[in-house]
């Protein structure tokens, strides 16, 4: 049977952002094989933390390699390109959040956004055979990465057709995302939305995460269809607990042969 293959790009510049950084990109297996094929493109943050335990917060990585490859050779996802964009240490609470927050700072989201929009993607477009179409198109991560994800995702859903957010802290800035997505989300353009958090993740975010699914059905998304919240019973916020999810993210967001 055989794997996928990571491939990797050190010092990934932008200049958007006046740093570096490296991306990781993981190709399915056949993609040598299938020269004429173009494949979805899921983009996730943190990606230090997706295929190596060396690199992983606290050693733990996400397995995201295997669990991907087991899933397309059982055909329960269709084959797709996972692109890990790393985060930029001390730099990561400022371009993961929307909004300056007293005390926390932040508010970089916006140059990030141009980031992987003006930078890695057209990188990711030129090097490898991805279908640029957005529908097949997503990104996700998880807490504050899932917390980009959300206000990216939404604010560029021409762009994005599918969106990951595990355990997304909903609580930055006095829960501010509740309020940019009330206006920034267009109807016409809904995402496919992963959204879930542990009850064991803070007094108060379970609620915090329910009111924003609570807007996302007023918006007109439809739980299990074009969206799927998951309230983890004794969930953490760690990397293993989101490790634990990753498998059934990928079955949601890009289901393959075995789903009716």
């Amino acid at each position: 049977m055989s794997s996928g293959q990571l491939r990797k790009h050190d010092r990934f510049r932008s200049r958007f952002l006046r740093n570096q950084r490296d991306l990781i990109v993981y190709l399915p297996p056949g993609y040598d094989e299938q020269s004429h094929r173009r494949y979805p493109v899921l983009y996730l943050h943190d990606g230090q933390n997706l295929f190596d335990r060396a690199t992983a917060f606290g050693g733990q990585d996400w397995n995201v390699h295997g669990a991907a490859d087991h899933l397309i050779h059982t055909g329960a996802i269709e084959p797709l390109i996972i692109v890990g964009i790393y985060n930029a240490g001390k730099s990561r609470i400022h371009e993961y959040t929307p909004t300056k927050a007293p005390k926390l700072g932040g508010g970089r989201a916006d140059r990030y956004a141009k980031f992987l929009l003006q930078e890695v993607m057209p990188f990711i477009h030129q090097e490898y055979r991805a279908d640029p179409a957005p529908s097949v198109t997503g990104m996700g991560g998880s807490s504050l990465g899932g917390l980009v994800s959300l206000y990216f995702g939404l604010k560029c859903s021409h762009v994005f057709g599918k969106i990951a957010a595990l355990s997304p802290s909903v609580w930055w800035h006095q829960r501010v995302i509740l309020r940019l997505a009330a206006t920034t989300i267009t109807p016409q353009f809904r995402p496919r939305i992963w959204l879930d958090i542990g009850t064991r993740e803070g007094p108060k975010i379970v609620p915090d995460v329910e009111q924003f699914r609570d807007l996302l059905l007023k918006k007109g998304w439809r739980e299990g269809q074009d969206l799927h919240y998951e309230r983890v019973e004794g969930g953490e916020h760690n990397e293993a607990a989101w490790a634990h999810r990753i498998g059934r993210v990928l079955e949601f967001l890009y289901p393959g042969s075995t789903i009716p």
